[in-house]
């Protein structure tokens, strides 16, 4: 995936020094902790939808 031009790396650093410009390290620390919640749900979520996806497409065989 490349957005103008920049990797996926690219993007992480540029990410990363926004945080720092905007939030005290106390706040990165708890937005880290959010985005690994949201991580894992949405990991969770997908892992859900493609055994469900299965399961249907095996039901209807």
């Amino acid at each position: 995936m490349h957005l103008f031009g920049l990797g996926i790396p690219e993007l992480a650093i540029i990410l990363v020094a926004i945080a720092f410009l905007f939030f005290r390290g106390d706040k990165i620390s708890e937005t880290a902790r959010g985005f690994g919640r949201f991580t894992g749900e949405f990991k969770r979520g997908k892992a859900e939808m493609e055994k469900e996806t299965k399961k249907a497409e095996k039901d209807t065989k």
